[in-house]
């Protein structure tokens, strides 16, 4: 049965009536806005300044989250350079609707969050998953930490990760540690908090009115901080603690022997910012590229809260702003349009323009607020991509895209990763080279073909 608004966090069921359809697009749009985002942050600036309060960030903290840990490295160092408050709270993981895959979700902050470490020069220990008593202990630590937080944490996070139990015990001599009620109490504190104010994540810093993902959108607070004048005049090191890596391009170019599979869905907000990129990324580089579309989550029966999808659309909207992407003109494709779109897509592939399709979906979904739902807006879309609309209309009744789309999702699967888009590098064996998940995660992809083309060429020297 298609699920509802409030079940799935889109604006309209999974096969929305026309008129539901524009009505949750125009309230997607306006939401996302840039305007109404400034408008937004300039009242909340005023309503501090009259109220003479101080620049205070929210940190939630999970102890046993791959990206907690990256980001309590960088508590103490956002304190020395900019003029804030900040408040740390404990969270347990998410849970429920929030978490459709908690095992997957636990092994890939563990996985990914040591393969970007070194990239923003920070550390994650090279140890097994944490066992319950050191979370356990780990938590207690915290929960007492009080003003000690920003410099505990880093410290706590290394013992844990690492499986110490000798450290942890280390830390806790000369400080106090919480009882077990205590840290539920704190535990549940945090978790109520990270709810009220509209999340279900760890490792998320919240500033007046706006989430901020670890370190991976520190650049996006930092900025924000820095346009306030909050700012320390006397703040040493770089402009920013945290700044996106850029994508590598070269200088080291493939003969095919890589492979890049993409896996990408015409429904993502975070597939419509990066799949052009990710397709130069391998023109550029000569790997050779392998799209594999899959359903979107909701449309395979992952659910999606509602404060979680209108999350996904803002941070969408913001990550485009900072790229200097025209993107927002949104008109949502959930449902028919996908399915149509994909049933054109092996006809297109077998003539070489299956990417061309996706891309042109992607652009006219979330960029030019075509209505993929008409025959008028699909067939702007299939002639965009340099194909015929005659005959692209005789694959709309075909099923046989279904066992393909599945396919894909679980060679997905197989890999670990769930979500789009996901990148999967395969090296000149066959054999996985490196799998991630995100549009915030191609610039790692292009530093590892980088990384194998120099190995290649070092091992023909």
């Amino acid at each position: 049965m298609p699920s509802t608004f409030q079940d799935q966090g889109g604006f309209a069921s999974m096969d929305p009536s026309p008129p539901a359809r524009w009505a949750a697009s125009t309230a997607l749009r306006y939401l996302v806005g840039e305007r109404r985002l400034r408008a937004r942050r300039r009242r909340l600036e005023r309503a501090r300044r009259r109220a003479k309060r101080p620049h205070v960030v929210t940190y939630f903290h999970q102890v046993d989250d791959g990206y907690s840990h990256l980001a309590a490295q960088l508590l103490q160092p956002l304190l020395d350079a900019y003029d804030i408050e900040l408040a740390c709270r404990l969270v347990p993981p998410p849970s429920g609707r929030d978490a459709p895959e908690p095992a997957l979700l636990a092994s890939l902050s563990r996985t990914d969050a040591a393969k970007v470490a070194p990239h923003y020069g920070l550390a994650f220990p090279d140890g097994p998953p944490p066992e319950a008593a050191l979370v356990d202990a780990a938590n207690r630590l915290l929960a007492a930490a009080g003003d000690e937080f920003p410099r505990l944490a880093p410290q706590v996070g290394d013992a844990l990760w690492r499986g110490s139990n000798a450290a942890l015990a280390t830390l806790a001599e000369n400080r106090p540690t919480a009882a077990g009620a205590t840290t539920e109490s704190a535990l549940g504190t945090g978790s109520a908090e990270r709810e009220r104010l509209g999340h279900y994540s760890a490792a998320m810093f919240h500033y007046a009115g706006e989430w901020y993902w670890g370190v991976d959108r520190l650049y996006h607070l930092e900025n924000r901080l820095t346009e306030l004048g909050a700012r320390r005049p006397a703040a040493a090191g770089p402009a920013l603690l945290a700044p996106r890596p850029p994508v590598a391009n070269g200088p080291l170019r493939d003969d095919g022997a890589l492979t890049l599979e993409v896996y990408a869905s015409v429904r993502s907000p975070y597939t419509s910012l990066e799949f052009d990129a990710a397709v130069a990324l391998a023109e550029r580089t000569g790997v050779r590229l392998a799209v594999r579309p899959v359903l979107p989550m909701v449309m395979r029966g992952v659910p999606v809260t509602r404060h979680k999808g209108l999350y996904i659309f803002a941070d969408a909207a913001r990550e485009a702003r900072a790229q200097g992407h025209s993107w927002g003109n949104l008109y949502d494709p959930i449902g028919e349009p996908v399915r149509r779109c994909y049933a054109i897509y092996p006809w297109a592939a077998r003539q070489g323009r299956g990417v061309a399709l996706l891309s042109a979906f992607l652009r006219a979904a979330f960029r030019d607020g075509v209505n993929t739902n008409s025959k008028a807006g699909l067939r702007r879309v299939v002639e965009a991509a340099g194909l015929d609309w005659a005959e692209a209309k005789a694959q709309l009744d075909d099923s046989s895209w279904e066992a393909e789309i599945e396919a894909n999702r679980q060679a997905m699967y197989a890999v670990g990763l769930w979500g789009v888009p996901s990148f999967h590098l395969l090296d000149a064996s066959g054999a996985t080279a490196l799998a991630a998940w995100g549009q915030d995660r191609l610039w790692l992809v292009g530093r590892e073909i980088q990384r194998l083309l120099r190995a290649g060429s070092d091992r023909h020297k």
